[in-house]
């Protein structure tokens, strides 16, 4: 008999009762004398006899159980954007951050202390060594920060300033309606049921929701126009105390990536745009106009969208992931029937759609919107990605499991990339095939053009942010500039307020949220390219690349798995190419 499956999560496997679930509230407790001994097992540590073990151990531990918590808050917060118990819990949940922050600043700044004969007598011993890649970034990097007492007072200072500041812009949007009228009746959306409709076959619809959308953030600017400046203001004033030069500079190192990675990769993809801007015409042309605007980017071609329901959605993904790889599609299978997503398509939700590993309890929950779109169950494969990437991760010791966001990337959507490449291979006819590549095109067009715009936006955003706080009009024109070069102005119609209404440029946890994306996209297309060669060897080539995610530059990475130079622009061209190639058949068909 058929499996129908169940399109909400299961939180209560993790911890009974939501927000107010008493296991939850002993185990924060648990987690907060945990951290208060660690912080005396850091105090007493002695640099000159480093018994390094006992603490590396200890926190391997805590910060497992840490991430068990904040996953769950973050479940809580998103399912429900009403329910105040969870909104007091985000608070709780980074207070707890910034204790356990202000520990590892303590003992990171201890090991530089050590002298550098003893390091290296210490990074070869049987338990640390496997260790040794984490353990010299962190000492390498406690060199270049303030002192001790400096880094946990900021530390400290930012959980009711920084990362305020982002609470305040999700409290926002989680409040905001979008008043939207359909046959006739005005109803009130979410931001993010309303952001679904954008997909809407009907021009005249696409272009009201677009309006009522941009009116909804334009209403709300002055506030957002707040929450960056002052987001960005912090992350200044960190950097200046610190002498960094370039804001680059924390991004850059959190994805473990150099700066001639970056620029090679952007190079690359500059060379490349008329390829994209020449789709973008042919896609207007078909659409019957003289150019697209930003509302018909993601426009579909025919008047019916082919809808999948969620079961038929999740049936269709778990087959594309058997044919490259049993054990992904196993996992995905096991995902669906544990109910280990929330994907109901239900007012009070929060926008967007994310991955949270459970590392204590070795689980991964997904959250997303599901409509039953193409687009839906590409989005849906993508966050199974990232949920694949932790199982194999699993049994990796605690500290090697925290790679870095580009990474995380690569695995989703390589995941996502199986999928569309299935689906047009298995269109049923050439109208089918013709929407179907195109949608495969939309990720090429989001990554190299839409996360382009932000890249260009933040970079010149904070060179003026240096100079004082900038304004909301001043917003909307580098917004509207980024967009402009990034879409080589081959659309009408940009969108000045996109700035307040993404939230990656608003989140605290990772500063420039947007070229990782790029990077993991190219990424995949690279390993794509490497599986398809390989052939059926590649699934354990595959998980030993997840493997060692969190524990090499990427640099390495590609060259121990893929043997590339990620530095030229030779790597990026080639996998750019794939995506050509889409084009082209497009084009031609």
């Amino acid at each position: 008999m058929q499996t129908t499956y169940n399109p909400t999560w299961d939180l209560d496997a993790i911890f009974p009762g939501g927000s107010d679930s008493k296991a939850f509230h002993t185990y924060i407790d648990n987690i907060k004398n945990e951290i208060e001994e660690l912080s005396q097992l850091v105090y007493d540590f002695n640099p000159k006899e480093p018994n390094i073990s006992i603490v590396v151990q200890k926190i391997e531990g805590t910060m497992k159980k840490l991430s068990e918590a904040f996953a769950f808050v973050s479940c809580l917060s998103a399912q429900n954007i009403k329910d105040e118990k969870a909104n007091l819990l985000v608070g709780k949940r980074n207070e707890l951050k910034a204790e356990m922050g202000a520990v590892q600043t303590s003992f990171e700044q201890k090991l530089v202390l050590i002298n550098d004969a003893t390091w290296r007598e210490l990074l070869v011993q049987p338990e640390i060594k496997e260790l040794a890649f984490v353990l010299n970034e962190a000492r390498e990097q406690a060199k270049e920060l303030l002192t001790a007492e400096q880094e946990i007072l900021m530390n400290d200072l930012a959980v009711d300033g920084y990362h305020a500041w982002g609470q305040m812009y999700d409290t926002i949007v989680g409040n905001m309606n979008v008043e939207i009228e359909t046959d006739g009746e005005v109803k009130s959306y979410s931001v993010g049921q309303a952001s679904n409709q954008l997909n809407d076959p009907d021009r005249a619809v696409r272009k009201h929701v677009f309006e009522q959308l941009s009116q909804a953030w334009e209403g709300q600017a002055d506030l957002f126009g707040q929450t960056l400046n002052h987001l960005a203001g912090f992350r200044l004033q960190k950097y200046k105390h610190r002498n960094w030069e370039s804001p680059l500079k924390e991004p850059l190192e959190m994805n473990r990536m150099q700066k001639e990675t970056l620029d090679a990769m952007w190079t690359a993809i500059i060379n490349n745009k008329q390829h994209f801007v020449n789709y973008l015409q042919k896609k207007a042309e078909l659409l019957g106009l003289d150019k697209l605007s930003m509302y018909d980017i993601g426009a579909p071609l025919t008047k019916t969208v082919k809808k999948s329901t969620y079961t038929e959605g999740a049936d269709f993904i778990v087959e594309q992931f058997r044919s490259f790889s049993p054990k992904m599609a196993d996992f995905a299978e096991m995902a669906f029937e544990k109910r280990w997503i929330e994907a109901e398509d239900r007012a009070g939700k929060r926008p967007g759609g994310f991955c949270t590993s459970f590392p204590a309890s070795e689980q991964t929950r997904i959250f997303m919107t599901y409509s039953g779109t193409p687009s839906n169950i590409a989005t849906l494969a993508h966050e199974l990605g990232h949920a694949y990437h932790q199982h194999v991760m699993n049994d990796v010791n605690g500290l090697n499991q925290r790679y870095a966001m580009n990474v995380a990337e690569t695995a989703s959507t390589f995941a996502e990339m199986i999928v569309a490449d299935a689906s047009v291979k298995n269109a049923q006819n050439k109208d089918e095939k013709v929407a179907l590549l195109e949608d495969k095109i939309q990720r090429s067009i989001a990554f190299f053009m839409n996360i382009h715009a932000r890249f260009l936006f933040e970079t010149r955003f904070y060179e003026e942010r240096k100079q004082g706080m900038v304004s909301v009009k001043r917003l909307n024109e580098l917004m509207v500039e980024a967009q402009k070069e990034a879409y080589s102005d081959s659309i009408t119609d940009y969108d000045p307020n996109f700035w307040a209404s993404k939230l990656h440029f608003h989140k605290t946890g990772v500063p420039f949220y947007n070229f990782s994306y790029t990077f993991g996209y190219l990424f995949s297309l690279g390993i794509y390219a490497h599986a398809k060669e390989q052939g059926g060897s590649f699934e354990e080539d595959y998980i030993a690349l997840l493997r060692d995610t969190g524990s090499m530059t990427v640099e390495d990475l590609a060259i121990k798995h893929l043997n590339v130079d990620l530095t030229k622009p030779d790597f990026w061209e080639h996998a750019i190419q794939l995506c050509v190639n889409d084009v082209e058949e497009f084009i031609s068909l």
